[in-house]
């Protein structure tokens, strides 16, 4: 099973790919984490109590990398929850290079089936309410576990 490590001062999160509910998101995140394109980017927006969002590359949150990737929203994980790692977008089929990672379950279920959960943070939860906008991504790593 691969895993990502997202590198913060905050700390870090780890996180465990929803590979069969969500390949193209999974394959899409561990692409650009591998190319360094997350290095050095922040978390642009940080609603309390919501999610944390990073992912671009201007930190205004209307860039991406180049090209959109599909939702996949059909899966058994499609459930918004604390730790969930799921694709930003801008409307269906949108996504690229922006994720967000929920605060809690109570908030973010009405995002349900509309954007592609496609892992969740197991280790280092905690880091999750450290977040502040403008914190920095220092770098993702992905493993094996």
């Amino acid at each position: 099973m691969r895993i990502a490590e997202i590198h913060t001062a905050k700390g870090v999160m780890k996180v465990k790919f929803y590979e069969e509910d969500a390949p193209g998101a999974v394959s899409n995140f561990i692409k650009l984490s591998e190319s360094g394109f997350y290095d050095g980017l922040s978390f642009h927006r940080v609603i309390p109590n919501f999610v944390i969002q990073g992912g671009c590359p201007d930190g205004t949150g209307a860039g991406g990398p180049g090209y959109t990737i599909d939702c996949e929203l059909d899966g058994n994980n499609q459930y918004h929850d604390r730790g969930v790692l799921s694709m930003a977008h801008a409307g269906r089929n949108t996504g690229g290079s922006q994720f967000f990672i929920c605060h809690n379950r109570e908030n973010t279920q009405h995002l349900d089936r509309h954007h592609t959960c496609f892992g969740k943070v197991y280790d280092g939860i905690d880091v999750i309410d450290k977040i502040r906008q403008g914190d920095v991504i220092e770098k993702i790593v992905i493993t094996e576990e």
